[in-house]
């Protein structure tokens, strides 16, 4: 009997835990590990931060759902890992061993970047976990009190922009529905090279959307940009600009785990997991990784760093990929291996209308710098679009689902995009990432 170890229990380590249960005989045991008691579907927080939806309506309660589809469930934080006794230690000082892990942890935040940031020591609000979108929220219903000047943005090294754009194009939305809009300032800082690149240079109709969206709703944008000290009432750029701010929500750069971080050899300098095409560790083979945890490099430098987008969907197909890979080592299925291939569809809600961004794949061929295809569509769809797949999401994690033959069908025959390929060459070969 083998036992499997996911650590994180959002939208790659659920879905993979989920995977690893159907494809391995029930004599194989899986273990979910989670710091939080329940799943969350991080790319609702926008709308929970705008008080638009509670934050109820993006959560699920992983006991019942662990014990209905045969995981074990293990309610605590990750400290350490060895990797070379597959020990994992725990916060209750309790330790577990394993044959094969799969991080999927997610993030850390490196609000620590620039003085003034995040919402514990700082000035400013985010979205990126319940906490947060649950304060930005409170702090978003006082100011539409008294509006004034709202920034939005993201720091140097962020590689997922959406979220961004999605905030203060809703916060538009509801200003304006409220009448408020004479009463308010809207200011997009980002590090982008230019507006609607969102970490993907390239993409056909982005940048036109985008821009021509943002003008019409009176946004001003400052791209190229760097934040470098955020003060109660202000935001200073390092071209010297100082932005007034009565509320700010400014996404941070991302950092890996800190028990990544403080395992020699597991991750780079940032805390990212450097992976094999079959996602493996590229020097563990026990040690699986996906997600935002991984590291994939960004292609091309710019004046102002940014990062690489890891959307939810490029995580499910890394998800898929590991446990398929680690059934195929255990024994379990008799086929070839398997990689992502990192094509992404995202489905951005800007108020009314929304953009959707696709990319296939994210990561241009190394050796033509080019991709099979990408583009971005507006319409009020975009929108409806967004919101089936929320239900749906959420249905899959009830139901023990992680990404069905019919899904899989739908964005073949739809938008012409696998999530996975097998690996023709030996997994050792060449690296994912840098």
């Amino acid at each position: 009997m083998a036992h499997v170890v996911v650590i994180g229990a959002g939208l790659g380590g659920l879905p993979t835990a989920y995977e690893l249960r159907k494809l391995l005989p029930s004599q194989h045991q899986v273990t979910l590990i989670s710091d939080q008691p329940k799943f969350t579907f991080i790319p609702g927080l926008a709308r929970v931060g705008l008080a638009i939806d509670p934050l109820d309506h993006f959560q699920l309660d992983l006991e019942p759902l662990a014990q209905r589809h045969n995981v074990a469930l293990v309610k605590s934080k990750v400290t350490a890992l060895d990797p070379h006794a597959r020990r994992i230690t725990l916060d209750i000082g309790e330790t577990i061993d394993y044959d094969y892990g799969a991080i999927a942890t997610g993030p850390s935040f490196a609000f620590d970047a620039i003085p003034g940031l995040g919402p514990h020591d700082g000035y400013t609000h985010s979205i990126c976990a319940p906490s947060h979108a649950l304060e930005a929220r409170d702090a978003w219903l006082q100011f539409l009190e008294n509006p004034g000047s709202l920034v939005v943005g993201a720091a140097p090294g962020v590689g997922c922009f959406g979220p961004a754009y999605e905030f203060i194009l809703m916060a538009e939305q509801i200003l304006r529905k409220r009448g408020l809009g004479d009463r308010a300032t809207l200011t997009l800082v980002t590090p982008e090279p230019y507006v609607g690149h969102l970490g993907i240079s390239g993409v056909k109709n982005a940048q036109k959307l985008t821009v021509a969206l943002l003008r019409k709703r009176g946004v001003e944008v400052i791209a190229n940009a760097a934040i470098t000290a955020i003060a109660p009432d202000s935001i200073t750029l390092d071209d010297g600009r100082i932005l007034p701010q009565q509320y700010a929500m400014i996404l941070p750069a991302f950092r890996g785990a800190s028990f990544i971080q403080n395992t020699p050899g597991l991750g780079n300098q940032k805390g990212f997991i450097p992976v094999l095409p079959t996602y493996q560790h590229s020097d563990f083979p026990s040690v699986y990784a996906l997600g935002v945890g991984v590291s994939l490099s960004q292609p091309e430098q710019f004046r102002v760093p940014i990062g690489l987008p890891k959307s939810g969907q490029m995580t499910e197909a890394m998800g898929m990929a590991v446990a398929h890979n680690i059934a195929v080592q255990l024994g379990a299925i008799q086929k070839p291996l398997q990689t992502p291939t990192l094509e992404a569809i995202c489905f951005a809600e800007f108020g009314e209308t929304g953009i959707l961004y696709v990319a296939a794949p994210v990561l241009p061929d190394p050796a033509t710098g080019k991709r099979r295809y990408s583009y971005a569509v507006q319409g009020k769809w975009v929108v409806w679009g967004k919101a089936l797949f929320e239900q749906y999401f959420m249905t899959k994690m009830r139901l023990g689902a992680a990404v069905p033959w019919y899904e899989r069908l739908g964005l073949r025959a739809i938008f012409g995009v696998d999530l996975v390929k097998p690996i023709a060459a030996s997994p050792q070969e060449t690296p994912a990432s840098a």
